[in-house]
């Protein structure tokens, strides 16, 4: 156990002498040495559903970020907002959490109301333009108490010249005696137990080994303790009394989940507050970071965050973008969605691994999710979401990006260089930190081939040149389509497993292995790019080798993956359609697929997934395909049980129509029991009555298969375009929440609704999704386009 230097009462008295008596701490309160309760409570992560992210923007230096001194510092400071709380701040990696939440205490003669207590709560952007499109990732955070008691304002962004979150607090109250309080409770270098904290002359500090935390004000705090999360924490007695009779100087020498708390000030009318919370490597360059944000003030900050005057920052990551104006007409809220769309996507990539491109800045299901560890939630990388975020950022213009996350993934393939490898390589891990760390080492052969086909667009883009483009074949591709030509042994960690291809050991939802329409359609999209590839490298041999391959694969589609005898007992079902996945070549077989996450195992032919609309996507079925348009009427069946049931249908809260959204498949146990309405995994992974609800991106991929469609049939005309916008583009933008996040999974009304979330509602799962504000960026080019984004003509005309 690390211990540290008690304060003594001599350092304590010289401290609050050498403040002027302005200045000083209030000695109305009895003041200890060092707080009791140690470890505290046990300590969880914030809720996941975020109605807000940010950071701040910064500029690549030939493809990456460059913080000497010559450039300029570069902000490695991330946030989140949940529940009009600022919750999980991240300093240093994307996914290094050092807080839990940050929280202000309102507290009169007669009550203490915390922000974690039942307000209402609005959320908006500082910056917006004339049409209401935001221009940053500043918000204002609007909480009233539901009594009238008071307000608070909130406006929270970053310092993009520093490592400080900045947090201007505005207070309104008609009473008397009301007081303001500020709480943050650390989770430093990601954990919640492993923390010491203390009160300074220049404010509060926390850390954990060389990793400091300080909470500054542009007023002394007039009051400050700090204590154990639940504990001594002041909280309590806040409640109690309404005041602090007893005050802490440090947590002394155990460790813990450690609380900071302390008094603002009094509070009437338009009472304000600026606070930094700010992050270093030293409890003197914390203090410092913090001190100089605040000695800038608002409004330079500010304007530095936004990219006013001189300073570069969000809304010039905007006017770079050069398709947004076009893609803008393809909306249904005139392009508010498409721009917070496009800043969620920059803010989750890491600034020390340029184009490391994470899931989400979020932990799903976080506040049952225990925090005595380190955990990424989905603050990692899966390079399956992590191609849908490259097209996106394609999509909208972004082509810098785009090239520097495909440079990255370099990174996570693995090669005789990877720690722990015992077998063969080319293949991409499944889920890694944004520095490369092994986390999850399942094989999912669609994440080995989307690289690949990222190059090729790439390429097809000119943002790779032809030189570029035969060094990457030569010194990642190759080795990844020849991996997904031969298969080999994946041994690492606890995998020891022959892949051969095109059977998955895991498809796109991680979950299962064998023979999958979507990793299929991946796998050979894969193939066909990678043929094209070979070619221009000059490859030849190769190059006939890998589309000989594909073109095997895609023989074997309908023969192994779609049923002529299928099981649903539906109105709509007639037998024949593309299955989930099988672990057997024999789509007819009544092979049981294995449980998982609280679900048994069904005979595969009853499970159905939006999979096979990634053959029609890619290129690997053409839209209008017997095989594709005989599986729509079961996938779009919603007289099946609801257990099977796929597809839901949700009316717009205007009234004017209806849109659909989908499941990941039936029988999906990754959502919120809906027997006893906890959250996922609350009860463990393997808990019964675990069920995955609808997830917003289905209904782009929908949307998507239409355009095709209407293509297949020389339809997509001025009206189908319209009708195209108005379901499914539409529809993604109802399924944002008020601060325009979209979420991972939506309420499907199924179940014990505990957490009274409302029918269309993101979950506590994880939200903003990268993925899904991905789709829905694609989704809007490939309207503009007349033709589907994410589209390789080369595989459809080398498959005919």
């Amino acid at each position: 156990m690390k211990k540290i230097n008690l304060i003594t009462a001599s350092f304590i008295a010289l401290g609050l002498t050498a403040c002027s008596s302005e200045q000083s701490v209030s000695t109305t309160a009895l003041t200890q040495i060092s707080a009791p309760g140690a470890p505290g409570v046990e300590p969880f992560w914030a809720y996941s559903g975020k109605t807000g992210i940010g950071t701040s923007y910064e500029q690549y230096k030939a493809g990456h970020y460059d913080d000497s001194a010559a450039t300029g510092k570069v902000s490695k400071v991330w946030f989140s907002i949940a529940k009009g709380m600022i919750t999980e701040t991240m300093f240093g990696l994307i996914h290094q959490a050092q807080i839990k939440d940050m929280q202000f205490v309102v507290v009169g003669k007669d009550f203490t109301v915390t922000e974690n207590d039942d307000l209402d709560v609005s959320i908006d952007y500082l910056y917006k333009d004339e049409a209401g499109r935001p221009l940053s990732l500043a918000y204002k955070v609007v909480s009233k108490d539901k009594q009238g008691r008071f307000s608070l304002e909130k406006h929270i962004f970053t310092d993009p010249n520093g490592q400080t979150l900045f947090v201007r607090s505005v207070f309104n109250t008609d009473l008397e005696g009301v007081k303001a309080y500020v709480n943050v409770n650390p989770y430093i270098d990601n954990n919640g137990l492993d923390d010491f904290a203390k009160v300074t002359d220049k404010g509060l500090v926390a850390w954990q080994d060389d990793n400091f935390l300080s909470l500054q004000a542009s007023q002394p705090f007039k009051q400050a303790t700090v204590g154990f999360t639940g504990i001594s924490d002041g909280l309590k007695e806040l409640k109690m009394s309404q005041s602090l009779g007893t005050t802490y100087q440090n947590t002394g020498e155990q460790s813990g989940n450690v609380s900071l708390l302390a008094e603002l000030g009094d509070i009437s009318t338009n009472t304000t507050f600026d606070l930094a919370l700010s992050f270093g490597q030293s409890e003197a360059a914390s203090l410092k970071e913090g001190q100089a944000s605040l000695s800038q003030g608002y409004q330079k900050l500010l304007d530095a965050y936004n990219g006013k005057g001189d300073a570069i920052g969000w809304q010039d990551y905007l006017a770079s973008l050069e398709p947004l104006s076009t893609l803008t007409s393809s909306t249904a809220d005139n392009g508010k969605l498409l721009y917070t769309s496009a800043m969620v996507l920059k803010t989750q990539e890491d600034k020390t691994h340029a184009g490391a491109l994470i899931a989400s800045l979020s932990n799903p299901w976080g506040e049952t999710v225990s925090a005595k560890t380190g955990s990424t939630g989905y603050k990692a990388v899966w390079v399956r979401d992590f191609y849908q975020v490259a097209m996106a950022f394609m999509a909208m213009g972004d082509t810098k990006t785009a090239k520097t996350a495909f440079e990255y993934l370099e990174k996570v393939q693995v090669t005789a260089r990877t720690p722990g490898n015992g077998g063969d390589t080319g293949w991409f891990l499944q889920k890694t930190h944004v520095d490369g760390e092994l986390e999850w080492v399942g094989v999912q052969l669609d994440q080995t081939a989307m690289p690949i086909m990222l190059a090729w667009k790439l390429h097809q883009a000119d943002v790779l040149s032809d030189q570029e483009l035969t060094q990457w074949y030569g010194k990642m591709l190759k080795p990844a389509a020849d991996f997904l030509v031969d298969g080999g042994l994946a041994k690492i960690l606890w995998n020891d497993t022959q892949i051969t291809p095109p059977a998955t050991q895991q498809e796109r939802w991680e979950e299962q292995n064998g023979y999958s329409p979507s990793t299929t359609a991946a796998v050979v999209a894969g193939l066909v790019t990678a043929a094209d590839i070979a070619r221009k490298a000059g490859d030849t041999k190769n190059a006939v080798r890998y589309l000989e391959t594909a073109k095997q694969y895609n023989s074997e589609i309908e023969s192994t993956m779609f049923t002529t005898q299928g099981n649903l007992k539906s109105d709509n079902a007639d037998g024949e359609y593309f299955i989930r996945i099988g672990q057997d070549k024999d789509p007819n077989s009544s092979t049981t697929l294995n449980a998982n996450n609280g679900r048994d195992g069904f005979d595969k032919k009853q499970i159905l997934d939006g999979g096979f609309l990634e053959l029609v996507r890619y290129g690997v079925r053409d839209a209008l395909a017997p095989s594709i348009v005989k599986t729509l009427p079961e996938y779009d069946d919603e007289s099946l049980i609801d257990n099977l049931q796929v597809r839901y249908t949700f009316n717009f809260a205007d009234g004017s129509g209806s849109f659909p959204g989908y499941r990941r498949y039936g029988n999906d146990g990754y959502g919120e029991d809906e027997v006893t309405g906890n959250n996922y995994a609350e009860g463990g992974n393997n808990t019964p009555g675990q069920r995955g609800r609808v997830w917003p991106f289905f209904t782009g991929e929908r949307g998507h298969y239409e355009i095709a469609a209407a293509n297949a049939s020389n339809s997509l005309n001025a009206m189908k375009q319209n009708t195209i916008k108005n379901t499914y583009v539409k529809g993604m933008e109802a399924f944002a929440n008020e601060g325009m996040m979209l979420p991972e999974q939506v309420w499907d009304g199924v179940g014990n609704n505990k957490a009274g979330y409302e029918l269309g509602e993101g979950t506590n799962s994880a939200t903003p999704l990268a993925w899904t504000h991905a789709e829905y960026i694609k989704l809007l080019r490939s309207l503009s386009d007349k033709h589907v984004w994410d589209h390789y003509p080369v595989v459809e005309d080398a498959l005919k």
